[in-house]
Formats: structure tokens, C-alpha cells, sequence
């Protein structure tokens, strides 16, 4: 058998899978000619594999318990693949685990394409990723498998409003949380649609990604397909969940829409309030006071320090979890360069919303806001266009009364959450004015409010504050693009482990 499978490292795979949460569940019933091969091959890609032996009477069940490193549920009876997923999905649980990733035990599904789902999950996280399986138009199939892909296809489309290419997959990764009407499910194959139908209504998330296919020759395959009564339970199964469609999901998805929106014009209208009948006004009466500059600046920087505090901390985002991590007690007492990935408008009030003592560079943009520019002005907030002969001096006399200067190396928001490239800048300044530099890692801002976004989406936002890197340390990796490079991957692992850790939430 031939597939395409990418240059990854497998230990590497293996232990983030665990990480996250994930593990590998195997369904059979008398599959004794290929089990053998797809569990050692599966146990290669990930540490935790569980197997389902639905009633197996052909020396299935006696094969599996000589493998060892993995975890067995049997029972003597055969109940169909429904409740074999079923069984499966209750001892994840069980042993703890968020993911499921499910292979059909017939040998067509590569285990090998499992980095394929773990990287999708990466990047949806809370998602049910379905595995498309490619190339199936060039394949030998029997006329009922052809029927009953489409025909499946065609009926999810009208239960849930969303089309997708391959719903009679079994290659898929379920987020284990987030399963609805396991109770209700039926016992036989036809119960991975009710799975996807039900998933969606409850507004999970669906993903298709291409995976890899072998169908073997006819006198080699294994079906436990049986065209007329198992069309007529499919029929009598649509027909039901169209009905349900009407009275149930329909109502979840309209409920759904309309919380959706009451959550974003709830937090708009607070952010709104604040603004401006808070902090506009607040900074008017500030620049009314017969004081000097500098001391009008700081009140101006105090109270964006409350403001941000009280929408990021006090008043918090509807169906949002909010978060800080301090394990290292930082209380911004000495100046530094404080710098943290960039994924949502949100990022701002959560470095402001830390402490008093900090200066944002910003961009022209909002330098020259109609409605913000003038805050940002008498806050001593200064534009990167300045340039950076005209930015030190300036930012030279703020850390020496003790106030620390904040960047986005990055420069721009991400699209999906995943560290871009770092710019030289920050860590020019940080060398120039030879400060320490305090790393912020931020979670879940881009997964409530994405880059270009219209709306907030439930989720948990945490900001993991780490320990300082001093000058003296970092100022030994190099040229200043060595340190940006370092920083960049420095970045890389630790947002990796604080989405592993937290995406089993999501």
C-alpha cells in the first residue's frame, strides 16, 4: 500500500497527542485478516490507542488482547458499530481524555495520515475534524457504496444547512465534551451521521481535510453491508431526523444566533459605555487640571489602567473564561520591554489591563483616531512611525520612572492564532536602552474575536506572564535578528504547550 506521508517526528507527535488529549479508538468485528497491522501501525502514531471488540467471533478479540500498550473493551455480543463507538467514547472519557480520533479497523484508513488530524486540531480546536477521503471517484466501489455516500450527503445538507463532501467516513476526530444524543444513538453503522447531525445542531464546529484511501481488491474487502435492511434503517433514520431538523435543531440554531448576538452588542455596549463616559471624559477633566504634563500622562495612563481592567476583569465577556497566570509574582516594579503574540482587538486591553506602568507603542492608525488618537496622545503613547532615533529618547525618559514599554514583535494580528514572523524592533529597543525583556503568551483572544471577526464566539482567554529574560541573557544569543529568531521560537513551544493544555477545553 502506497501514501503520502510527511517527514514528521513521531515522538514529538506522539507526546502532543497526549498532551492534548488525544487518543485513537479502533472499532472491529471480525477484521482478524487486518487488525493486527492497523493497531501496530496506529500504536507508532500515538501512545494511547483504544480498541472496541463488538462481539468478535473469528479470533479478532484473542489477536487484540496478545497486543500489548493498548486498552481493550469487548463483550460477547455483537451490537453494531454504533454502540462499539458508543463503549469507545465512554472509556476516553473515562481514562480522561478531550479527543477521539476513530479508524475503521478494515485496513482503509492510513494511520499514518493521524498528523493530518492533529494539525487540523490544532487549528480548530473544539472542532469534529472529518477525514475526506481522497480520490474516491477513482475508485472501485459497488453501486450501493456509491448511493449511500451521496444519499447520506444530500440528507445531512438538509438536516443541518451545511454540505459536506464525505459523511459516511469513519476516519474522524471527535471532540469527546461536546458529543450530544449518545443516548439516543443507534447501534448500527448509520449512527456516525446521527454523531455529525447532532454535533452540528449544538453548533459544533465541522472541518473536512483530505486523507488518504485504500480500498483493496473486491475478494479482499470486508463488509458488513447489507443493502436492504440496512437502506431501510437509513431511510427510516433521515426521515426522523428531518422531523427533528424542524422541531429541534432549527429552534437550537435560531436560540444559538440570537445569544451570539446578544453576547457582542452586551460587550460592544459595555466597551462603548466605558469609552465614552468613561475614559473620554475621564481624560477631558485629567487635561482640565492645573498640573504639569507628566503628571496629567500618568492619570491618563491610570485610568486606561481601570478601564481595561474593569471590561477585561470585572465586567468579563459573556460565556467567556477569563485567566491570568503569574507564577513568577512579576509586579511590573522594574521597567522592561514586554512583548506577546498579536492575534485579536482584544490584546490590548489585556496587556493594559496588568498594571499602570506601561507604555504601548502604537500604530498611525490609532495615533490618529477621531475618537481615541487624543487619549492615546496625552497618554504618552507614541507611533513605531516616529522611527527609532526619535522613539529612544522618548521611551528613555518613561522606563527611567520606572514604566515598561510594550510591543507586538509580530507587527500584525494572526489569522489563525500561530506565531508569525518577529520584527528586530522590540528587541533593538530592548538592547538600546538595555532592559530587561518580559514575555507575555496569550491564548483564546483569536478564537473569540478572530482577525476580521463581526462577532465574539464563547471560549477562555488566558495570559500566561513568564519569567524575565535579562539584558545580560539575551544580549549573548547574537545579532539582534538572533535574538528575534530565538524569541520566535522561544514563542513557538511556549504557546504550543499553553494551547495543548487549554485546547481540551475549547
Amino acid at each position: 500500500m502506497q501514501t503520502e506521508i510527511e517527514n514528521i517526528d513521531l515522538k514529538t507527535q506522539k507526546t502532543t497527542l497526549h498532551e492534548r488529549g488525544i487518543c485513537v479508538i479502533i472499532p472491529t468485528y471480525n477484521n482478524v485478516g487486518s487488525i493486527v497491522d492497523v493497531v501496530t501501525r496506529a500504536q507508532k502514531q500515538c501512545l494511547d490507542v483504544i480498541v472496541v471488540c463488538d462481539g468478535c467471533t473469528d479470533g479478532t478479540r484473542e489477536k487484540v488482547e496478545q497486543i500489548e500498550g493498548i486498552t481493550v473493551v469487548a463483550y460477547p455480543k455483537n451490537a453494531g458499530k454504533g454502540e462499539a463507538l458508543k463503549q469507545g467514547f465512554k472509556k476516553a472519557l473515562a481514562l480522561g481524555f478531550a479527543y477521539a480520533i476513530t479508524i475503521d479497523a478494515d485496513g482503509q484508513h492510513f494511520p499514518e495520515d493521524i498528523h493530518i488530524m492533529l494539525e487540523a486540531n490544532i487549528k480548530h480546536p473544539g472542532a469534529l475534524i472529518i477525514g475526506q477521503r481522497k480520490g474516491l471517484e477513482n475508485v472501485e466501489r459497488s453501486a450501493g457504496s456509491k448511493f449511500a455516500n451521496g444519499f447520506s450527503n444530500f440528507w445531512f445538507c438538509v438536516q443541518t444547512g451545511q454540505y459536506l463532501q464525505d459523511t459516511q467516513t469513519g476516519y474522524r476526530l471527535y471532540p469527546l465534551k461536546k458529543l450530544r444524543g449518545l443516548d439516543f444513538l443507534t447501534s448500527r453503522y448509520e449512527a456516525e451521521l446521527e454523531l455529525l447531525v447532532f454535533a452540528r445542531w449544538h453548533g459544533v464546529k465541522l472541518v473536512s481535510t483530505p486523507v488518504n484511501v485504500y480500498y483493496p481488491p473486491k475478494e479482499e474487502r470486508v463488509s458488513h453491508f447489507r443493502p436492504g435492511p440496512d437502506f431501510t434503517r437509513i431511510s427510516i433514520l433521515n426521515t426522523i431526523l428531518c422531523v427533528l431538523a424542524l422541531v429541534y435543531g432549527l429552534p437550537l440554531k435560531i436560540w444559538r444566533f440570537l445569544m451570539i448576538a446578544l453576547r457582542t452588542i452586551h460587550s460592544l455596549l459595555v466597551y462603548l459605555a466605558s469609552c465614552f463616559l468613561v475614559l473620554i471624559p475621564g481624560t477631558a477633566l485629567i487635561c482640565m487640571q492645573k498640573t504639569d504634563q507628566k503628571t496629567k500622562s500618568a492619570k491618563v495612563r491610570n485610568l486606561l489602567y481601570k478601564v481595561t481592567r474593569f471590561i477585561m476583569c470585572t465586567h468579563t465577556i459573556p460565556g467567556v473564561k477569563y485567566t491570568v497566570e503569574n507564577k513568577e509574582g512579576e509586579d511590573f516594579s522594574r521597567p522592561s520591554v514586554v512583548i506577546c503574540n498579536h492575534q485579536s482587538h482584544l490584546d490590548l486591553m489585556l496587556m493594559l489591563s496588568q498594571t499602570k506602568k506601561m507604555i504601548v507603542l502604537t500604530k498611525d492608525w490609532a495615533w490618529n483616531s477621531p475618537f481615541f488618537g487624543w487619549v492615546i496622545r496625552n497618554a504618552e503613547y507614541f507611533p513605531v512611525s516616529m522611527g527609532y532615533e526619535n522613539l529612544v529618547p522618548q521611551l528613555k525618559k518613561l522606563t527611567d520612572e520606572g514604566y515598561s514599554i510594550a510591543i507586538y514583535p509580530e507587527g500584525t494580528r494572526s489569522k489563525d492564532c500561530r506565531i508569525g514572523r518577529f520584527h528586530k524592533g522590540a528587541f533593538m529597543l530592548a538592547e538600546e536602552l538595555k532592559l530587561d525583556i518580559l514575555p507575555f503568551v496569550e491564548y483564546g483572544p483569536g478564537l473569540v474575536l478572530p482577525k476580521k471577526a463581526k462577532y465574539l464566539r464563547k471560549g477562555q482567554i488566558c495570559l500566561k506572564i513568564n519569567k524575565r529574560i535579562p539584558y545580560e541573557e539575551y544580549s549573548q544569543i547574537g545579532t539582534t535578528k538572533d535574538i528575534a529568531s530565538w524569541f520566535r521560537k522561544y514563542y513557538k513551544k511556549e504557546y504550543s504547550d499553553l494551547s495543548n493544555r487549554l485546547d481540551q477545553n475549547a
